[in-house]
């Protein structure tokens, strides 16, 4: 109860730790925008880098994520990209995904505290940032040169889709049909990766697309459905631990409803090569500041010796790499903007 109870000491927020958070926010919503999914990679370190302990900052981000959800999925229904079947289907098994990730949370918790908990959120987002960064940065490098990276079907999923294991399930805007049980991974890892780090997208949409066979434009809109319902339920799970600092929760939602726009508006006038590529650099930026603050919890696990001179120098280290990734991430974001839209605004004007 008293490592709870530190857990949830809640940090003191300044003048300068609101505007922090506020761009934090507000670049966490523009990579969102831009890349479809995501944002709460950037988010969640960011709020670690201020103090705020790793579960309160999940929590935090993850009660922020479900309103934006909703707003989204609202949109790209009127625009007829959602399969609500699908999205709620896997919704579903997300949900249980989502209770296993914070029992599992808990436990750590209990049994190591808040530096425990820290270091299995700094170490989940090493890994996952790691290889999902590296291989998107991968796939923008050789520019959908695999049948997988293009709007045909993966191979992998016309395969997972023939074997007919009851029972079988027909998605008509998806346009796919295919059993229940590959769902179920899909489901599952989306649900425990949003609870680990509250960016479940990073499984659920490469999951529809290279496993189940959706299309990108189906699959990141029917992502916002899944969302929407996990976000929404694993909020009030956290809510009623009292994990949430609804403080965090509005300023970051705040920066994010301006961010999001901008980075929407942004994906109508670039190439997506370039979307991926600003995924991959700040993913593997946010990577490297993670792995610089892992020693501070692994000292107080008593798993690591090393003085207090080192651990404050890695420490800034770390905030720096965090600023560097959101400064990259903007600037190649509006400056793609920027040099793509000029030419298509001298178009309009000569046309004129």
């Amino acid at each position: 109860m008293d490592m709870m109870s530190e857990a949830t000491r809640f940090i003191q927020l300044d003048p300068a730790g609101i505007t922090f958070l506020f761009i934090v926010g507000f670049i966490g919503g523009l990579v969102s925008g831009f890349i479809g999914s995501g944002g709460a990679f950037v988010l969640t370190p960011g709020m670690m880098s201020l103090g705020v302990p790793g579960t309160v900052a999940v929590a935090s981000n993850m009660c922020h994520k479900f309103p934006k959800a909703l707003v989204g999925s609202i949109k790209r229904y009127k625009y007829g990209q959602v399969d609500i079947k699908l999205g709620l289907y896997l919704a579903a098994f997300a949900g249980i995904g989502v209770q296993i990730g914070i029992k599992i949370q808990n436990y750590i918790l209990n049994l190591w505290g808040t530096a425990g908990s820290d270091l299995y959120v700094s170490v989940s987002f090493v890994i996952v940032l790691v290889v999902v960064g590296g291989i998107v940065m991968a796939d923008a490098v050789k520019s959908a040169r695999s049948s997988c990276s293009t709007e045909q079907t993966c191979s992998l999923a016309l395969r997972l889709q023939k074997i007919e294991l009851w029972p079988m399930m027909t998605f008509k805007k998806a346009n796919l049909r295919i059993s229940l049980w590959f769902l179920l991974p899909v489901g599952l890892a989306t649900g425990l990766l949003a609870a680990t780090i509250a960016v479940g997208g990073f499984v659920g949409v490469p999951g529809m697309i290279y496993i189940l066979g959706a299309t990108s434009l189906v699959a990141s809109a029917t992502e916002l459905v899944i969302a929407f319902v996990m976000g929404l339920a694993g909020s009030v799970n956290w809510a009623m631990q009292g994990m949430i600092d609804i403080r965090l929760t509005l300023i970051i939602l705040g920066g994010s409803l301006l961010g999001v726009q901008l980075g929407a508006i942004g994906t109508t006038y670039v190439k997506e090569h370039m979307i991926k590529i600003v995924m991959g650099t700040i993913m593997l930026i946010v990577a490297v500041s993670r792995a610089l603050a892992m020693p501070k919890y692994l000292v107080k696990l008593g798993m690591m010796d090393t003085s207090e001179a080192t651990l404050e120098l890695l420490s800034k280290v770390s905030f720096g790499f965090m600023v560097v990734s959101l400064v990259v991430g903007a600037v190649i974001i509006l400056g793609s903007m920027f040099r793509a839209k000029r030419p298509a605004d001298e178009a309009v004007a000569q046309e004129a």
